[in-house]
């Protein structure tokens, strides 16, 4: 399938004041995310110069093949999460050969992004539902934010298992180390503080200089104060990563994984703030960028980026309208890179662990959790169950289960959906009710209305609701009308179904007659024979149509029914 490229269409159209705007948000952007990228590192168990090199190629080719002028794409903490977890046992963390590993999924990845271009398939994102999304980032926040305890309280915590790092904390309570944990608790509490009530104060950039200040000029690594140690400089070096077909193959799952989530994530991300900004997000351009960045963060010694919720609520923030700002903050890491990694080596990893699990804080959305439970509580059930499987049992399993939520909720509302009957009320008028044996539409006469496509799950609830509508009417049914407005079409399965309906129907003396049938639903039921089985001039295109072809055979019903004794008769207009 051919691909129509648009290059630049983040940075389109240029103005000098508007370049010259970015070009400050994105100064600003980099005084408050390159602390973060750096924070990373320590979820993704990779150098900490790597988290500076997503922020350097990756943003360059998003912002050439990408269309969004707004989404920042760079380190994020959900998919640093999951390939860290999946790779935790194929190689020790920072290693040669994980940094390989590490690489390998990024280009994993980027491939699956290029695949998803080609084939346009940016609607997968519409199958992963806010709600187990909101639940997913919970479970890593918390996944996160125990992860960074054993730094945090200056403790070697080795378990990569969430309940089997609560139990070395505990079991390693008296081997905290006092200043480690003062310096977390002052990072913690002054970012948090400050984000309160001045949010665009770069709190995680001051933490980072005043930490190296104070290592350097107090010797932290001396006193038994972990720091990051020395931080390579200069730009990266060029590779391709090199692993095993048997280590290939078990990088695909945690590839998959990565995918999903930056699909559903950078999509929902650029259509909030090109919703935002009135303007038009084309999203199959925007997985070529995805694809572009992952590519140039596998090649450059990077790791897995990902369209970055929060880093681009920052640049919105900032000010930042255009890609324009994006690659001033590529530039800022091209200048620490070349000039300012050496004080980075005095560094706390204390000071990191604090600004990641501020980040972790972030992920646990509270007030779109309460907004679910008190919604839709059952949506919140599964919320708090995908949020459960990640912090407790994995990543990569918690996000299956949040695809295999988020499409058992939509099959739930196919396979039983709304069903009414329309029932006169006390001014005679037609009114809709909850389909339930009983009812009736007037004698002789059932007007039904069934919310959802007929297909194969769903065809015996269909026809077994209509025998017992039919079976448990106050008078003989002589007509059946359905309410076909909210099919669009009918598999094999279910058109087989509905014939043999029908063919009972008929030898009870029981017109079956479909009202707002459109074109594509006829031309199944034609295809299916469900047409020849009805009858050609009981399927309509509108419901008064259909309820018109009843009025006679009704009305004679009626007629007969009003010479039996004691049967009253309601007789709606």
């Amino acid at each position: 399938m051919a691909m129509r490229l648009k290059l630049f269409a983040g940075l389109r159209p240029f103005s000098r004041g508007g370049v010259l705007r970015d070009a400050m948000a994105g100064l600003t952007l980099a005084s408050m995310n390159i602390p973060q990228v750096l924070g990373y590192t320590r979820i993704a168990g990779t150098p900490a110069v790597t988290g500076l090199y997503t922020v350097l190629l990756p943003l360059v080719m998003f912002a050439i093949f990408g269309s969004s002028r707004h989404l920042v794409v760079a380190a994020d903490s959900a998919t640093a999460a999951i390939f860290s977890s999946g790779l935790s046992g194929m190689a020790p963390q920072a290693s040669e050969k994980y940094m390989a590993l590490v690489c390998m999924v990024a280009l994993l990845t980027a491939a699956m992004l290029l695949l998803a271009r080609i084939f346009k398939l940016g609607f997968l994102a519409d199958f992963l539902s806010r709600t187990v999304l909101v639940g997913f980032l919970t479970g890593v926040g918390f996944q996160i934010g125990i992860a960074m305890l054993g730094e945090m309280f200056g403790m070697p915590v080795h378990a990569h298992n969430t309940v089997d790092q609560l139990q070395q904390l505990i079991d390693g309570l008296q081997q905290v180390n006092l200043p480690t944990l003062g310096i977390s608790l002052l990072v913690v509490s002054c970012i948090l503080g400050f984000h309160h009530f001045l949010p665009r104060l770069p709190v995680p950039l001051l933490a980072v200089l005043t930490g190296i200040g104070a290592s350097y000029a107090y010797d932290f690594a001396g006193q038994g104060i972990a720091v990051i140690g020395p931080v390579p400089g200069g730009l990266p070096t060029l590779a391709f990563p090199a692993v095993s077909w048997d280590e290939l193959l078990k990088l695909v799952p945690i590839a998959i994984s990565c995918f999903v989530i930056i699909i559903a994530q950078s999509a929902a991300t650029s259509r909030v703030f090109g919703v935002l900004h009135h303007e038009r997000v084309d999203e199959d351009a925007d997985i070529l960028g995805l694809s572009a960045a992952n590519a140039a963060a596998a090649f450059s010694g990077a790791f897995v980026v990902n369209g970055s919720p929060t880093q681009t609520a920052m640049a919105d923030l900032a000010g930042a309208r255009s890609q324009v700002a994006q690659l001033a903050f590529a530039g800022i890491v091209l200048l620490v890179l070349l000039f300012f990694t050496e004080p980075l080596q005095y560094l706390p990893r204390s000071v990191l662990a604090g600004i990641v699990f501020t980040i972790a804080v972030g992920l646990v959305d509270i007030p779109s959790l309460r907004g679910i439970r008190r919604e839709s509580p059952g949506e919140f059930i599964l919320a708090m169950v995908t949020a459960a499987v990640v912090a407790l049992v994995g990543l990569e399993q918690g996000i299956l289960l949040a695809v295999a939520l988020s499409l058992l909720r939509h099959v739930r509302h196919s396979y039983r959906p709304h069903t009414m009957v329309l029932v006169p009320d006390n001014s005679n008028r037609w009114l809709p009710m909850a389909a339930k044996p009983g009812l009736q539409t007037k004698p002789g006469l059932i007007v039904y209305r069934f919310g959802a496509d007929l297909f194969y799950a769903n065809d015996n609830r269909f026809a077994d609701e209509v025998r017992a509508l039919i079976e448990h009417a106050p008078n003989p049914v002589r007509w059946f009308v359905v309410d076909a407005g909210a099919m669009t079409d009918i598999d094999y399965s279910a058109a087989r179904c509905v014939r043999d309906l029908c063919d009972e129907l008929t030898r009870r003396e029981i017109k079956l007659v479909f009202g707002r049938v459109n074109s594509y639903l006829r031309a199944d039921m034609n295809r299916h024979g469900i047409i020849s089985a009805t009858g050609e001039a009981l399927i309509f295109s509108t419901m008064h149509e259909a309820i018109a072809v009843t009025s006679d055979g009704v009305n004679r019903f009626q007629e007969d029914e009003k010479l039996k004794p004691d049967n009253p008769i309601i007789d709606p207009t």
